[in-house]
């Protein structure tokens, strides 16, 4: 079976072709630039063809030989006139795949509320809502699933949900954080989307989609917070911040942009609940899930966090390294996506070999010390035993030679790669997580390139203010171990 997704490049449309290459299917993208999907792990896998979803004669060529067609596209943050582009682009996608005989459209929109009248909804639900309609009515059999808040690491709703939480202990919130909504997990979602391939012919329609738990925006804000290990948030809502007006008090607290978090405040001032499950009942769960049923909201959040709490995030020097789960965050992710993530990144050419610089670096700590403003790390371990850390005390295993879960002063180290890269984790009280990696490398001319990067995932408000309290220092110390490890190898 032969699936063609657009939309690729998206937050789901990335997530769900790996899912669809696992079950068997052949996958073609449609995109307006295939360059953007060059970083996928999975783009050697796919046929990708350029085209859009509004030009007829593009779509038409995508559409041959093609089964199932997920549409997964829309205009949100395009600003004025993105209701008549998702018009005028749900028809032409519709009357293509009809001309060339698709089986199937998948469609994944908004869960709109029940008992609103059309003309009452956001422009945003309203418009989602129409697309599914417009594919439905198209001659091919479509099944429009519709979600609410999707809960995993890069959405926009989640990186919302986590950018408030986070940074606000306490908060003014607009009146919809008393809105009921029905969260679901990108697993569940993704589960649905793959298994609407098979569905009988003869079906066409709406399905609403959500988890287990109806909460209220302040809910999935306590609920968030109890997750990520933060204190109880204070939530007072205000009601006199409009949907604009709150857009851009998310937009000024979040990175998430105005333009998309003002239509997403706009869908929240009705309850988004599901009418009906009758999805499960077409798509059965593989009898080797582990999560048994539809995956809760704090487990979902639990998933979403797990890349950042794990270290995953700093196993790579690059930043594209492939996701784990479909929760994880993709290299093609918005920047802002994926939670905030402090580095300090500096190297340096040695003058020496790599064996060598290698033998510095994994002599680190201990009575060899740091290469840098001994003072500093002294007060930084007096500091931290202060607070009931422990400190420096714990020196090295073995004078020469480490090996992974070994203590290190205030670090343990997390992995290492002999010859190539050590990795510490930070065990001193600070508000967040914090590691620091050195590496040995060769550059293009074959000289030996010590590089170091520190990397702090602040925990809360304190986090972010400890990073900001302590960033004025690097230069002296950081900028002194990557000049001192240097001098030592050369020595």
């Amino acid at each position: 079976m032969r699936c063609l997704v657009t939309g690729a490049s998206g937050y789901i449309g990335g997530r769900l072709v790996p899912e669809l290459l696992a079950a068997g299917y052949e996958v073609r993208c449609l995109a307006r630039t295939p360059a953007k999907l060059r970083d996928f792990p999975w783009a050697g896998q796919v046929e990708t063809v350029r085209g859009d979803v509004t030009d007829p004669e593009s779509t038409r060529r995508a559409m041959e030989g093609v089964d199932v067609a997920y549409y997964l596209v829309h205009a949100l943050g395009t600003g004025k006139g993105f209701e008549r582009t998702d018009r005028e682009a749900a028809r032409n996608f519709g009357e293509q795949a009809n001309r060339a005989g698709v089986g199937r459209i998948v469609y994944l929109g908004g869960l709109t509320p029940a008992g609103v009248a059309e003309h009452e909804l956001s422009p945003h639900l309203r418009s989602r809502a129409e697309v599914g309609r417009i594919l439905m009515d198209s001659g091919v059999p479509t099944a429009a699933l519709r979600a609410a808040v999707i809960i995993g690491s890069g959405s926009a709703s989640f990186e919302m949900l986590r950018y408030l939480t986070e940074r606000l202990p306490l908060m003014v919130t607009p009146s919809w954080v008393r809105t009921r909504i029905q969260p679901v997990a990108v697993r569940d979602v993704l589960r649905l989307l793959v298994g609407c391939a098979r569905l009988p012919e003869d079906v066409n329609r709406t399905f609403d989609v959500g988890g287990p738990d109806v909460l209220t925006y302040r809910d999935m804000m306590q609920r968030y917070a109890r997750v990520a290990g933060l204190p109880r948030r204070l939530i007072l809502p205000l009601p006199v911040l409009t949907p604009g007006l709150s857009s851009h008090w998310v937009g000024l607290i979040t990175p998430v942009p105005a333009s998309i978090a003002r239509p997403l405040a706009e869908s929240l001032r009705h309850e988004v609940v599901c009418a009906e499950h009758d999805i499960e009942q077409y798509v059965p769960r593989a009898a080797q899930d582990q999560d048994g049923g539809p995956i809760g909201f704090e487990r979902a959040v639990e998933l979403a966090l797990r890349r950042v709490q794990e270290a995953d995030v700093t196993t790579r020097w690059s930043n594209a390294s492939v996701p784990g789960t479909p929760s994880d965050p993709l290299p093609t992710d918005p920047a802002w996506a994926g939670g905030s993530l402090y580095t300090d990144l500096r190297e340096a050419v040695v003058d020496a070999t790599p064996e060598r610089l290698w033998r510095v670096i994994e002599g680190i700590g201990g009575e060899n010390g740091w290469y840098s403003f001994p003072l500093a790390w002294a007060v930084r371990g007096w500091m931290d035993r202060l607070v009931g850390g422990v400190g420096l005390r714990r020196g090295r295993r073995d004078a020469a030679r480490l090996r992974v879960g070994d203590s290190l002063d205030f670090w343990r180290v997390e992995e290492i790669e002999p010859g190539k890269l050590l990795r510490l984790r930070a065990e001193m009280r600070v508000p967040g997580l914090a590691w620091l990696e050195l590496a040995v490398e060769r550059d293009e001319r074959g000289r030996t390139v010590y590089r170091q990067r520190a990397v702090f995932h602040p925990h809360g408000l304190a986090g972010h203010a400890y990073w900001w309290s302590v960033a004025p220092f690097h230069g002296v110390v950081f900028g002194g171990m990557v000049r001192n490890i240097a001098a030592a190898a050369t020595a």
